[in-house]
């Protein structure tokens, strides 16, 4: 299913925050609504938001025509940049949406707009047939276990994904056994929407706790551990989802293929390594609280880092929809 596009001249996407527990599409037509939902992860996943960052250049676009020399316009694409900080498709694809309003117009902007929606949905077929490919060459096995973490199916790419992409490649084709989502704490990608996913796609699967993923890869109950990525680096470190280079290190100790699945647009040649990736720090509530409902002693604060870094050293091989990249 397709989970974000433009449709009537505004955003429709699935509010991420519902599920699985209801299927809210929200329609967004305007800037400040768009970089809320970005913020409270309505709509997450670095090529999601890209995609929806593009299509937030032609809201702003089409609230401030003609774009040329307009402060409002430009202030609009800068809070669409600033959303989120440690993904980069989204200051990319805003930056390359803007420059198209800004020399084309409005029109010529929706046209690359759906250009960066289509390069997304053919990058997640590719990702998922090549890295199903490489799953079973470096495995040696006609069907695997594979672990991930977080959401990295079409919820977070528009459709299919990247990590989930090629477990469900690897299902299509009758080569998976078993997934294993870990539940991503504190806001549960994993056990919220990557089970809702499993689901649809009729996949085998159990859901893990966070800290058991190194000590199941220990115990052999995995064969290869796939994730996305948020941003990757020149050297090929990776910023990826909290509790991802724990899963590298329990991979690496275990002798299991550890894969990042991104597309293209997820690497950022400026920057040079995974120290120089910007993480995002959120709010102490998330990890404080569950559904509203206060869970640690009044007055407790939270350090809550929203994604960690992986070393290149320790991931064996990045598949993207052109390449494989093996550090």
């Amino acid at each position: 299913m397709r989970t974000l596009d433009w449709v009537d001249e505004a955003i429709e996407m699935i509010d991420q925050t519902q599920l699985p527990w209801q299927e809210v599409t929200l329609v967004i037509d305007n800037v400040a609504d768009l970089v809320a939902a970005i913020q409270r992860l309505s709509v997450r996943g670095a090529p999601a938001i890209g995609v929806a960052g593009a299509y937030g250049v032609v809201v702003a676009a089409c609230a401030e025509d003609p774009v040329q020399r307009s402060a409002a316009f430009e202030a609009l694409v800068a809070s669409l940049r600033g959303a989120r900080p440690t993904a980069v498709n989204l200051s990319l694809m805003v930056d390359r949406v803007a420059a198209t309003a800004r020399a084309s117009g409005v029109d010529a902007a929706l046209v690359e707009a759906h250009r960066v929606r289509d390069e997304e949905l053919a990058a997640s077929v590719a990702m998922g047939d090549v890295g199903a490919d490489l799953v079973i060459e470096l495995t040696h096995r006609p069907s695997v276990r594979a672990m991930t973490i977080c959401n990295t199916g079409g919820l977070a790419t528009v459709e299919r994904g990247t990590a989930l992409a090629v477990i469900q490649t690897l299902h299509e084709r009758g080569a998976l056994q078993e997934a294993i989502p870990v539940e991503t704490r504190p806001l549960l990608q994993g056990a919220r929407l990557t089970t809702w996913e499993l689901d649809r796609m009729g996949a085998r699967y159990r859901l893990a706790v966070d800290s058991a993923g190194p000590f199941l890869l220990a115990q052999g109950a995995a064969d290869v551990v796939l994730i996305g990525a948020d941003r990757i680096a020149a050297n090929g470190d990776t910023a990826n989802k909290i509790g991802s280079f724990s899963l590298a290190l329990g991979a690496r100790h275990a002798g299991v293929p550890f894969i990042v699945v991104a597309p293209e647009s997820t690497f950022d040649a400026a920057t040079p390594d995974g120290g120089s990736i910007e993480v995002e720090y959120r709010s102490d509530d998330e990890v404080t609280e569950f559904a509203g409902t206060k869970t640690t002693a009044f007055g407790a604060g939270a350090v809550n880092p929203a994604f960690d870094i992986t070393p290149a050293s320790l991931i064996t091989a990045i598949v993207t929809d052109k390449r494989i990249i093996r550090p």
